[in-house]
């Protein structure tokens, strides 16, 4: 590890770096289980801030499969949902590209020192494809970072990412020195079970709402230099390794 090495930044996918679409998984799921995608139902409050496998077996259920039928259909939608993502490549550069700021901000922590991941419920194929897509992969170090398909409860992830990190870099991730950054209230919870520190992006929910669920930062939009300065105030009493 370089004794450049300012602090970690873990990037939620979904509502933080591009805009939530639930198309790929509605069409994912209504392929896996043989339904018509105008069929699809969500299950309310349970699918920002949750993991695609999650989210898979619930929506199975709430579009009337059968509980066991919708728990067997995990493996199969990890292969449609790959081709769904493939297949949709030119449609998500059309409809879904990175909010402004995302890539200012990445390109500048990097230049700041950061590493950066992502921690997302995306599971990894379909994460890759959106950060490749809209161009935000090229300073995210998509190895250390946790996906969808590393569990199904977001709450482990954390876990995930300090333990490729440390494999990677041969030191203990220091938790006052990591940030996530997310948009949703579930973001929230889950870096605070973690110990990490947290930013809230008001893409989705008003700054005051987000508030509520007490993050260590709010920003209304992705701003590099706010980004960098929210930051580095949270990390930068943090000692260097």
């Amino acid at each position: 590890m370089s004794a450049a090495y300012a602090g970690l930044v873990v990037w939620d996918v979904d509502g933080t770096l591009i805009p939530a679409d639930l198309r790929w998984l509605r069409r994912a799921v209504a392929r896996t289980y043989g339904l018509p995608e105008e069929s699809i139902v969500f299950p309310k409050a349970r699918v920002h801030g949750y993991t695609d496998q999650s989210i898979v077996v619930e929506t199975a259920a709430a579009s009337g499969v059968p509980s066991e039928v919708a728990e067997q259909g995990v493996s199969r939608f990890h292969e449609v949902l790959a081709r769904v993502m493939s297949d949709g490549e030119q449609e998500l550069a059309r409809d879904q590209p990175a909010y402004p700021g995302a890539f200012d901000s990445i390109a500048s922590l990097h230049e700041h020192g950061f590493v950066q991941t992502v921690l997302t419920g995306n599971l990894r194929v379909a994460a890759e494809v959106k950060l490749r897509v809209s161009g935000l992969d090229q300073h995210l170090d998509l190895d250390i970072g946790a996906f969808g398909d590393d569990a199904r409860d977001r709450f482990e992830l954390p876990a995930v990412v300090a333990e490729r990190f440390a494999a990677r870099y041969s030191t203990t991730l220091d938790a006052s020195r990591t940030v996530v950054i997310g948009d949703a209230p579930n973001d929230i919870a889950c870096a605070r079970h973690a110990g990490f520190y947290v930013i809230a992006v008001a893409h989705r929910m008003s700054r005051n709402e987000l508030e509520q669920h007490s993050p260590d930062a709010a920003l209304d939009r992705l701003d590099a230099n706010m980004v960098v300065s929210a930051i580095t105030s949270l990390t930068g009493d943090a000692k260097t390794p």
